[in-house]
């Protein structure tokens, strides 16, 4: 019995399972032909939205800069020649390559025996020619005054013969005296005639004289100038340069001493484009005073002058391009002439233009402003100048309207985008960097600055006195660091 009941409990169960077995595969068999029968639908497509930074055009008036680079040069240089021959005999202390000297020293002296003796026969020469003058005065009147006798003596003769004649007339006198009165007569004229050729004789004597003395006044003023000429001044002060002369050398007229350069008389000439150019031009096509900035790296800080434009090369220069343009330096200590500067040029403010990067811009002068739905859109612009890393543009239809700040090749005309607004204003380009300096590390840079030798006493003042303020440009440090190897 128990047989049987265990074999009757396990035919339940094995028929209970194929039943689920069936009930299982007829689930399955009309799962798979409901699937079968369904229409197969695509998936609903999204639209990918890129996440780009946008700046706000705000037209405003912008001052261009032109950036070149110029050579800095002395507006007054000039050669020191001998003016004369010689031995020298005195160079001043300061007559030496890079001696600073003032207006009216005197740097070099040259034997001045050769120029003292003609001065002297100059001298000389001119007390004869006074004397002749003299001599040659006192002669004509004499001669005048033996004129004046020899007139009298003939107004004499004539009035005796004109006593002769009446007594003739009447009877008394002789023919014979007649005669000898007119003789006596006719020869007193003769000696008047003579007293007067001596007269202009005498005249033309002093006429000789003074000739005479005015070449002998001329001769002086020259042996006067050569004896000058032996010594030689500063005609104003600057910096001696090319110096090449030591005391007892010969050293022949019109030879080259040295290259005096007023070192507070600077200039930079710097060459631009002719398109460049062309904007520094005013109406009436003259060049513009347009102020400059020169600067110049030293050992890790910039000097900088300021100065003026003054004029403008007349030609364009044999195997060059565009123009070259000189500017006078105000204040410009530190540089010397051969400094190889930066300059930038302000040039003539521009109205109503629209700062932006330079990355917003294609090739085609196009930007992409955010239009409705935060689609992108193209406006075209007018690309004034190109500022760094900046552009400076002109348009009415972007006044107001956010630019993208950098273009890609995944945006475009009509792509949906999400805009980056910066909320903190962009800090200023032009802004250095500031560093707070420990005391161990500002003493290195204080002692590498004091140490170096090759810095001008101008620059290294300038350098000590930023690396004592608080902060410290970062630019700064990082270019002396450098330089010290650190």
């Amino acid at each position: 019995m128990r047989f049987l009941r265990q074999s009757l409990i396990g035919l339940v169960l094995a028929a209970l399972s194929l039943g689920l077995l069936a009930y299982a595969a007829q689930l399955v068999g009309g799962a798979m032909q409901e699937r079968m029968a369904r229409e197969t639908r695509a998936p609903t497509a999204r639209e990918r939205v890129f996440a780009v930074a946008v700046i706000r055009a705000e037209p405003k008036t912008e001052t261009p800069v032109l950036e070149s680079f110029g050579e800095v040069k002395s507006r007054r240089t000039l050669e020191l020649r001998a003016a004369t021959g010689g031995r020298v005999t005195m160079l001043a202390d300061a007559f030496e390559d890079g001696g600073e000297v003032r207006a009216g020293d005197e740097l070099v002296h040259i034997d001045p025996a050769d120029a003292q003796a003609g001065f002297e026969r100059a001298q000389a020469d001119m007390l004869d020619a006074e004397a002749e003058v003299r001599d040659a005065q006192r002669g004509l009147v004499l001669a005048r005054d033996e004129e004046a006798t020899s007139q009298d003596q003939a107004d004499l003769r004539k009035r005796a013969y004109g006593r002769q004649v009446d007594l003739a007339a009447r009877g008394v006198g002789t023919a014979a005296a007649v005669e000898t009165a007119e003789l006596a007569a006719v020869s007193a004229r003769q000696s008047v005639l003579s007293r007067r050729q001596a007269v202009t004789q005498a005249e033309a004597r002093i006429d000789q004289a003074q000739t005479r003395l005015a070449r002998a006044r001329i001769a002086l003023r020259e042996a006067e100038r050569n004896l000058t000429d032996t010594i030689l001044q500063a005609p104003f002060a600057g910096t001696l340069s090319e110096v090449n002369l030591v005391q007892g050398r010969l050293v022949s007229a019109n030879e080259k001493l040295a290259v005096l350069i007023d070192a507070d008389a600077l200039e930079v000439s710097f060459r631009v484009s002719t398109a460049q150019y062309a904007r520094l031009l005013d109406a009436a096509g003259d060049l513009l005073p347009a102020p400059v900035n020169a600067t110049l790296d030293v050992s890790g800080i910039d000097l900088t002058a300021q100065g003026i434009i003054t004029r403008a090369s007349a030609a364009a220069g044999e195997g060059q391009t565009g123009r070259l343009v000189f500017a006078r330096l105000n204040g410009a200590l530190g540089f010397k002439p051969g400094d190889f500067v930066t300059v930038r040029v302000q040039e003539p403010a521009l109205e109503s233009v629209m700062r932006l990067p330079a990355s917003a811009i294609n090739s085609e002068n196009s930007v992409l402003v955010l239009g409705p739905k935060n689609r992108l859109e193209a406006v075209q612009v007018i690309l004034m100048r190109r500022q760094g890393d900046d552009v400076l543009v002109r348009s009415a239809d972007l006044i107001g309207r956010e630019v993208v700040e950098a273009r890609s090749p995944l945006l475009g005309v009509g792509i949906a985008v999400r805009p980056l607004r910066s909320k903190e204003p962009i800090a200023a380009p032009n802004e250095p960097e500031m560093l707070e300096l420990s005391a161990e590390r500002r003493a290195k840079l204080v002692a590498f600055i004091e140490g170096n030798q090759r810095m001008p006493t101008e620059a290294k003042a300038r350098v000590l006195a930023r690396l004592n303020e608080p902060r410290v440009p970062a630019r700064m440090v990082a270019r002396l660091e450098e330089r010290m190897g650190g």
